[in-house]
C-alpha cells in the first residue's frame, strides 16, 4: 500500500475538491527507471484509488498510469493528480511507471506541463500521426523523462520508420483497435491465426527493432479469456516479442511467466564457452549440453544478456 488516507482522498475526489490535492502534491525528484526489460506494462484507470494504492503489490514490472480511455472528462483532472500523487510516493521504484496522458490537442499538452514537476519514467502520447506530432511531444516533455509513442492511427502506421526522431523515443505501442477503426477493418479478423495480424505485428516488431526502439504489442481486450492471451503470448515471443500490454493482474501474472523462466545462465555458459574456445582459434564447435557453437549463437547469447540487464 503506497497512499495515506484513502477515506479522505476519496472523499475530494467524490465531492470534486481539486483544493484538496493543490495543498497535499509538491514537485518530486525521483530515481527514475531507465530500464527497457520490461515484459508486462499494466492498465491502471488513474481515477481508481484503490488499484493505484496496490502497485506496490502487483505482480508485474510496469505500470500504465492511464489518463485517456475509460476515465471521463469530469475524472481527468483527478487522476491526473492521483497520478502525480502516486509518483511523489514512490520516489524510487521497481517497475516502470509510464503515464498514458491525451492527444495532444485533447488536454494533453496540459498534462504533460503538469507531470514534468513529478517526473514519471515515461510519458505515453497517443493519437500520434507524423514526426511534427513527435517532435511537439520531445519538445513538452522534459528531456529526462522518455518518451513512449502509440501506433495507433493509420498515418502512424505509414510514417512508423521516421517516428524514431530521437533517441529519447524508447518505445512503440501497437493500439490495433484504433488502428483497424481508421482502417475500416473488422476487430473479427483479430485472432492468433490471422494472416493480417501476423503482417501486422512481423512489420511492427521488425521496424521497431530496425530503429532501436522497444515494441510493446497490443492488448487483448478479452481480459477473462486466458487461453487466448497465451496463444498470442506464445505467437508474438516466436516473432521476437518480449512485452504485451495487459488491463488485468491475471495477464500481468501470465505474461511475466513467460519470460521470468527466461535461462540467462544457459546464455552466460554459451559466451564463455565460445570466449574459451575463441582464444584457442576455434571460433565454431560441438557442445554437449548446447550443440553447435558459431559466432552467431554466441552474439545471440550477448544479446540475452544485455537485454536481461538493460
Amino acid at each position: 500500500m503506497i497512499l495515506n488516507n484513502i477515506k479522505k482522498l476519496q472523499e475530494a475526489v467524490d465531492s470534486r475538491d481539486l483544493g484538496y490535492f493543490e495543498n497535499i502534491l509538491k514537485p518530486t525528484c525521483r530515481t527514475l527507471n531507465t530500464t527497457q526489460n520490461f515484459h508486462a506494462p499494466l492498465m491502471l484507470s488513474a481515477q481508481n484509488i484503490k488499484h493505484l494504492n496496490k502497485i506496490d503489490e502487483l505482480q508485474t514490472d510496469a505500470i500504465m498510469l492511464n489518463l485517456e480511455d475509460g476515465v471521463s472528462e469530469v475524472m481527468k483532472p483527478f487522476a491526473l493528480r492521483l497520478s502525480a500523487l502516486v509518483l511523489s510516493k514512490l520516489t524510487t521504484c521497481s517497475k516502470k511507471i509510464v503515464v498514458r496522458v491525451n492527444e495532444l490537442n485533447e488536454g494533453g499538452v496540459e498534462e504533460i506541463e503538469f507531470l514534468n514537476s513529478y517526473m514519471p519514467d515515461a510519458i505515453r502520447v497517443p493519437k500520434i500521426r507524423n514526426v511534427k506530432d513527435v517532435e511537439k511531444a520531445l519538445e513538452l516533455i522534459d528531456e529526462k523523462i522518455e518518451v513512449h509513442i502509440s501506433i495507433e492511427t493509420a498515418d502512424a502506421w505509414l510514417n512508423l520508420s521516421k517516428l524514431a526522431v530521437s533517441s529519447r523515443v524508447k518505445v512503440f505501442y501497437l493500439g490495433v483497435l484504433d488502428l483497424f477503426a481508421e482502417l475500416k477493418l473488422s476487430q473479427s479478423l483479430i485472432t492468433p491465426t490471422n494472416p493480417t495480424i501476423h503482417y501486422i505485428l512481423s512489420h511492427f516488431l521488425i521496424t521497431s527493432k530496425a530503429l532501436h526502439v522497444k515494441p510493446v504489442s497490443f492488448v487483448f481486450q478479452d481480459y477473462k479469456n486466458i487461453d487466448e492471451f497465451q496463444k498470442y503470448i506464445e505467437l508474438e515471443k516466436s516473432m521476437g516479442y518480449d512485452s504485451k500490454g495487459c488491463i488485468s493482474p491475471t495477464q500481468s501474472q501470465v505474461m511475466m511467466s513467460y519470460f521470468d523462466s527466461e535461462n540467462i545462465d544457459e546464455a552466460k555458459e554459451i559466451v564463455e564457452l565460445f570466449e574459451k574456445s575463441r582464444a584457442d582459434g576455434v571460433t565454431g564447435f560441438v557442445s554437449d549440453k548446447y550443440g553447435f557453437i558459431d559466432e552467431p549463437i554466441y552474439k545471440d547469447a550477448l544479446n540475452r544478456i544485455s537485454i536481461a540487464n538493460s
